[in-house]
């Protein structure tokens, strides 16, 4: 059945959420979040992009992008194909990395606007692995708070955002951080974000779902009836592949490549 296409934006403004492949981690490392920055940054410009917000999180990534001189499809797609090739390089692994095809949806009215940037912050408080927007350092929030940082200034454009809320630079920061910081009950692009678990809960599901196979013995089941276990184990909310190989006692990559 053929896909439906994306609905064109009005206003070429997008708020565009990207998952790993049946819920993987994207970024293991600080490495791999300066890596698709650093990608990220580049066809931005190529691009002639606008970029309002980000974030980056373990499983998933939120950006809120003007499109530029081509479609925004095209552009992420460029994205993505660069970032899979770092990934697989590194981590000396094959096949998908993200799901086939992002979520998106149109942003066409200012206030609609700010509050994709507030849901954009507050995505790690809300998900509970920071307590303020601003401690999250992998989002766009300190690029707001810290207006003077010349690494925001030429990836951020948050002049385009603050002008909302005053045309004096320290009065729209100050504004902005109280509209940023404000408890909400906004959805947009709604994800179920995994949440870490500890490694004794996660032994002890990981348990639950072997049945009588003990932990020990997955390593050395046939590679079929191991890569069969190793999906299921992925499925389990809240464990990290990384997680899961230190359990098991087996090499990420077997994780990765199940």
């Amino acid at each position: 059945m053929p896909r439906r296409a994306r609905e064109k934006s009005r206003s070429g403004i997008y708020h565009i959420m990207w998952r790993g492949a049946n819920g993987q981690e994207i970024f293991h490392d600080k490495e791999d979040c300066l890596k698709f920055l650093d990608i990220f940054r580049k066809y931005k410009q190529r691009a002639e992009m606008k970029v309002y917000a980000w974030c980056l999180m373990n499983n998933h990534i939120h950006l809120l992008l003007k499109e530029g001189n081509e479609s925004i499809s095209v552009t992420m797609k460029r994205i993505a194909v660069s970032f899979v090739a770092y990934y697989n390089w590194k981590y000396k692994t094959t096949g998908h990395l993200f799901q086939d095809r992002f979520k998106s949806e149109n942003v066409e009215t200012d206030q609609y606007l700010l509050t994709v940037v507030r849901y954009i912050h507050q995505n790690p408080v809300k998900a509970g692995i920071a307590k303020r927007v601003d401690q999250w350092m992998w989002s766009s929030c300190r690029g707001y708070y810290d207006h003077s940082s010349s690494s925001s200034q030429d990836f951020v454009d948050c002049d385009f955002i603050l002008n909302r809320f005053s045309a004096d630079l320290t009065t729209a920061i100050v504004k902005f951080k109280a509209f940023n910081e404000r408890v909400n009950q906004d959805q947009c692009l709604e994800v179920d974000v995994k949440r870490k678990i500890t490694d004794d809960d996660a032994r002890q599901l990981i348990k639950e779902l072997l049945g009588t196979i003990e932990i020990t013995q997955v390593k050395s089941l046939p590679k079929i009836e191991r890569n069969k276990i190793l999906r299921k184990v992925k499925r389990i909310n809240g464990l990290s592949q990384r997680q899961a190989a230190r359990i098991l006692g087996i090499s990420p990559n077997l994780v990765f490549k199940a």
